[in-house]
């Protein structure tokens, strides 16, 4: 998994601390149904005043858990409505997820149509309560690839991709490896990644970075030497740094949309 049940996501950077908006509301849980009339669910943060598109944040193995409500509202706070999902409205029935459930049978069976189906009617929810009508993936390990992938489906009408440390493997992924899908991305894509994760080698950053300049799809991969596969935890005080570079990226690209 990417994150311990007691993750937290960093801090945002003391050098943008002006820029967050005060009274941001709390993540409020819903329970949201799918085009195929799953029920599963969500949590939305609202921003009290939106300076950008909205985040529809797309989490690792665990499903919906504190750490990507609290990042939804961390969101909200820098002005941007946020709206997390969990994947397992089939399989497991309703969240949120605790720290004892067994999650790997569930993600087993979750597939990327179903994952996108989730966030249109997540995205649909967002748009209905706050009026936002452009929305960019942020998704982290798992839920990195799935971002990846959400940008190949042009009735999302996403603004933008971003992946902490999406999984790149073909062998894991088959066809459906953001390397092979790379043709089908619509831009802009942001990928993050530690330069000390065993499960993302170079080979695979080289292959999807060059996967997408032969598609002429506008991106960025970034990595941060030394750091490991979950890198964004304000425990790791020694990959603080990245995590506020990060978190820069991250904004900014927003900021760009």
């Amino acid at each position: 998994m990417c994150f311990a049940y007691d993750a937290r996501p960093p801090d945002l950077p003391a050098d943008l601390a002006r820029a967050l908006i005060a009274g941001g509301a709390g993540a409020e849980p819903l329970e949201l149904t799918s085009a195929d009339g799953t029920r599963f669910s969500a949590a939305l943060a609202e921003a009290p005043e939106a300076t950008g598109p909205a985040v529809a944040i797309l989490p690792d193995v665990r499903g919906l858990y504190p750490f990507y409500s609290e990042l939804a509202e961390r969101f909200a706070q820098a002005g941007h409505h946020a709206v997390v999902i969990d994947y397992f409205g089939r399989t497991a029935g309703l969240g949120p997820r605790g720290e004892e459930f067994d999650y790997w049978p569930h993600v087993l069976e979750t597939r990327p149509r179903a994952v996108q189906a989730d966030l249109a009617a997540a995205l649909a929810a967002l748009r209905e309560r706050t009026g936002a009508d452009r929305a960019v993936t942020v998704g982290f390990c798992f839920g990195g690839t799935q971002s990846f992938l959400a940008a190949t489906n042009a009735e999302l009408g996403l603004a933008g991709a971003v992946g902490f440390y999406g999984g790149l493997n073909p062998e894991r992924w088959g066809e459906l490896s953001p390397i092979h899908q790379a043709g089908s991305m619509r831009g802009p894509v942001l990928g993050l990644y530690g330069g000390d994760d065993p499960g993302i080698p170079p080979e695979h950053l080289d292959a999807f970075e060059r996967a997408l300049e032969e598609a002429g799809v506008e991106h960025e991969i970034v990595v941060y030497p030394g750091a490991p596969h979950s890198f964004f935890d304000r425990r790791y005080e020694e990959h603080a740094e990245a995590c506020a570079d990060a978190w820069r990226r991250v904004l900014a690209f927003l900021d760009a949309r």
